[in-house]
């Protein structure tokens, strides 16, 4: 089954924040990061078990797919497969419980 991949309102912003911060030094790396995360993110609507489980939050219904130096966080609810956040790698994750409340 082919499920939906979406984004909720603060992953979208903190995504297109971080292609605005990288397209200001170097327009074509942030085009590879977008293709590159699409092109991950895309393989999650056959397989989204794929992703890893959260290793600071192994109990929660989280997985992240990571397109470095960025992860994204993802619940899957129902035929959807929601993106909750996008995070650089080297900022500390809050509770995904919270950030996935849009």
């Amino acid at each position: 089954m082919s499920r939906s991949i979406l984004f909720t309102p603060t992953a979208r912003e903190q995504f297109l924040a971080a292609l605005a911060y990288i397209v200001a030094d170097d327009p074509a790396a942030a085009r590879r990061l977008r293709d590159r995360a699409e092109e991950s993110l895309s393989r999650l609507a056959d397989h989204p078990e794929s992703g890893r489980v959260l290793p600071e939050f192994p109990d929660l219904p989280f997985r992240e797919v990571v397109v470095s130096p960025y992860r994204f966080f993802y619940r899957v609810k129902d035929d959807v497969v929601w993106v909750v956040a996008a995070w650089h790698s080297a900022q500390i994750p809050g509770d995904p419980e919270d950030v996935g409340r849009d």
